[in-house]
């Protein structure tokens, strides 16, 4: 069954606890597979079968639920975004406008409420006795009456509103909760103003609906905070591309860059677009996209990635990939997809989080019952009590306590180039007891390098190395181009060869500093009569299966030069530490026992799975699993695919132009094996946030709503509505503040 999967973002704020109710009937509907909201992101994932629902239905569904809302840019089934000054093509980050103007608007309708408040403070009697004074004037009592209406119509309205949408979708949220104590307390106080003697509460009503307000400005503003991540990444690309024209070179938008396009990069520049170097040499520096210190090297044929900054040179760069295809956009549209998406701890939370507003609804009326009837209390305390449990049972904090940590957490790990995909991946990856490497483009780096030169005695290392690097300069051969390599990096300057000539299957000739210089293999040598000595270095390195070059020149042997697939240094470390941690890790790798034994050999991993075949690695995988390990794969995600789909966590290791490797769970867009060890730590880190947002808000609730109910009124305490409001916003923003912390990680 194919499957289509669309992102939403909701043009209005939804509160947490809204999240649960809308899932569940969108999952009710036949064709969908899976709904996941994010609302500190105003974000909804919905996986369906677009043979039997279609996307307009989807939309239709929603705004019966009350959610107004829009494909995200960015994905295949959303129309083109509009271009922007100052943006290139791509995702809109979320938070962006109609977030904003959600924080602005509780900020307005707090600081209105909370100067009305002032004064209905002033006027109200209760406030008065307490304090010792009296302002007392005709009409006072109606102006009371019309402050506190304005802050109830004014102040409230965006309760009132969502509790609308939420009993259209048969739903009891926060706003449900919120309205009926604003009502019931506001209702009783026009009552007691106009009808009967009775004590009003105006003044709590002002007050809970002032604290209301500013617990949702504080916590929009923490939550708007947390997906800078996006916002930062989007803001890489410049404005404006220098293009080169038949007149010459003209600067354009970059939103206008086409594939093919050739474009000046000038020094201390940013790329404008992904493409490849056709002309000049400079180092870029490409740590605000894959996290490297270190600038890299750009020479024509290089690849640049589209938003890093150009060094000391200037580049024609000819574009390879604009708009959805770029990798800046790859990389947002897969962390915004895992902030959006949720992991299985959160399922628990909203489930606690519905079944506590039930809890609310109907512990408020009972304490009302129970207080007015059987204890004979008066009405005004019955009430006042149960307004208090509706409004302190607000599970707000528990509705916020996983989405946060799960925004703050893509984020901090996408700017260090560690891209979650699956959230369930963040929370098995400090579960991990193994993990399997594929060797070649993972633990090495994918190329030839040379490891050992052997000359003669009356010959140093780097004038063999020079001699022979300077015949194979002209050859396209892997193993020819990682000699050359080689010698370049040591610095040795190559003379002139003249005359190459190749030699299929066996190396290769040419005239160097006048003499004839042959290069080859075994076979190459033996032809021309040439006598390889033995000796027990050279047959230890072939037995380890490195690929050894010999040369000759006049005659007679000059040296033979080793070469494998050089091992990462990061490598090392990678291993060590993830030993370190008590997890396993084998190597998985379809090359010869020989090869497979030196690398591991050299980086000390514990198993080795060598000469397996693609479709064999998943076999592999499975069979830890069945010895109860929990498995990582971290592989290229092109022949290792079968084995990162079965794995418990599967890694994808690439280069940041290849972020969208549809079989891994996690990409490592730096290359880096160490970035595992980093996914480990922060994965405990992130749990450890997780639970303690849990243990905060349910725990707060336990000891509230029984406080708010009356429970220990025998002991002389009694919780008014506008505490419980300030317990209930403090709680939420507690665990903001605690998902905030993470930042202070160290990887």
């Amino acid at each position: 069954m194919a499957k289509d999967r669309v992102v939403f973002q909701l043009s209005e704020y939804m509160p947490p606890e809204c999240a649960c109710p809308v899932e569940r009937r969108l999952r009710s509907l036949p064709g969908v597979e899976e709904a996941s909201l994010d609302p500190s992101l105003g974000t909804l994932i919905v996986v369906y079968d677009p043979g039997r629902i279609s996307q307009t239905d989807l939309e239709e569904h929603l705004r019966r639920c009350g959610a107004e809302c829009s494909p995200l840019h960015g994905h295949p089934e959303a129309p083109p975004p509009p271009h922007h000054p100052g943006h290139a093509e791509g995702p809109e980050p979320p938070g962006h406008d109609h977030h904003v103007m959600m924080e602005r608007d509780f900020r307005r309708r707090f600081l209105v409420v909370a100067t009305l408040t002032i004064p209905v403070l002033l006027l109200s009697p209760t406030i008065q006795g307490w304090v010792g004074f009296r302002l007392s004037f005709p009409g006072a009592r109606y102006l009371l009456f019309a402050l506190a209406s304005a802050i109830t119509v004014y102040g409230a309205w965006p309760f009132f509103r969502g509790a609308g949408r939420a009993l259209r979708r048969r739903a009891l949220d926060m706003s449900v909760l919120v309205s009926i104590a604003v009502s019931s307390g506001y209702l009783f106080s026009v009552g007691s103003t106009f009808s009967f003697q009775g004590v009003d509460f105006y003044w709590e009503i002002a007050t809970l609906v002032a604290v209301l307000l500013l617990g949702h400005w504080l916590e929009m503003r923490a939550v708007r905070g947390t997906s800078g991540a996006l916002r930062e990444l989007l803001s890489l690309i410049p404005s404006v591309a220098h293009r080169f024209t038949a007149d010459g070179i003209e600067d354009v938008p970059t939103s206008a860059l086409a594939v093919g396009d050739l474009v000046l990069v000038r020094p201390g520049e940013q790329v404008p677009a992904d493409g490849e170097v056709v002309e000049g040499e400079s180092s870029v520096n490409e740590a605000m996209i894959t996290g490297e210190s270190v600038p890299v090297p750009k020479r024509p044929g290089a690849e640049v990635i589209g938003g890093t900054v150009n060094g000391e040179g200037a580049l024609r760069v000819r574009v390879t990939r604009v708009g959805e295809e770029s990798t800046l956009s790859q990389i947002v549209r897969l962390v915004r997809e895992a902030q959006a998406a949720k992991p299985p701890i959160q399922r628990l939370a909203d489930r606690a989080a519905h079944w506590l507003t039930v809890v609310a609804v109907t512990v408020g009326l009972g304490t009302f019952l129970v207080w007015l009837i059987p204890a004979g209390r008066p009405l005004v305390f019955a009430l006042t009590l149960a307004v208090t449990v509706l409004v302190i049972a607000c599970p707000h904090a528990l509705g916020l306590a996983i989405p946060v940590v799960t925004t703050v957490s893509t984020g901090l790990s996408a700017r260090r180039g560690i891209l979650v995909r699956n959230p369930q991946a963040m929370e098995l990856a400090r579960r991990l007891t193994a993990v399997i490497f594929d060797k070649t483009g993972t633990l090495t780096r994918g190329e030839f390098g040379v490891t050992e030169v052997m000359p003669p005695a009356d010959l140093d290392e780097g004038e063999l190395l020079r001699l022979v690097a300077a015949v194979e300069a002209a050859s396209e051969h892997a193993i020819a181009q990682g000699i050359v390599r080689s010698a370049r990096e040591r610095g040795l300057a190559l003379p002139e060869a003249t005359g190459f000539q190749a030699i299929p299957g066996k190396g290769a000739r040419a005239e160097v500093e006048g003499r004839t210089l042959y290069v080859g293999n075994r076979a190459l040598i033996g032809e021309l009569g040439v006598a390889i000595p033995s000796h027990p270095r050279l047959e230890e390195l072939e037995g380890e299966g490195r690929t050894v070059v010999f040369a000759a020149a006049d005659g007679k042997l000059l040296g033979a030069i080793a070469l494998a697939d050089l091992v990462r240094e990061e490598s090392r470390a990678a291993v060590a530490e993830l030993k370190a941690m008590g997890i396993e890790v084998a190597m998985l790798t379809g090359d010869s026992r020989k090869v497979a034994d030196w690398v591991a050999g050299a980086l000390g991993i514990d198993a080795v799975f060598a000469e397996v075949k693609p479709e064999e690695k998943a076999q592999v995988v499975r069979g830890l699993q069945q010895e109860e390990h929990v498995v990582a794969m971290v592989g290229d995600g092109i022949n290792d695919a079968p084995a990162l789909v079965v794995a418990d966590v599967g890694m994808a290791i690439g280069a940041g132009t290849n972020v969208a490797l549809e079989s891994a769970d996690v990409v490592l867009v730096r290359n880096d094996p160490r970035d595992v060890t980093r996914l480990v730590r922060l994965s405990r880190a992130v749990m450890r946030k997780m639970r303690q947002n849990l243990v905060w808000a349910t725990g707060y609730n336990a000891v509230a709503i029984p406080a708010a109910a009356g429970v220990f009124f025998p002991l002389g305490v009694v919780l008014a509505p506008q505490w419980g409001a300030l317990i209930m916003a403090a709680s939420t923003v507690v665990v903001v503040l605690n998902a905030l912390l993470l930042k202070r990680v160290r990887f």
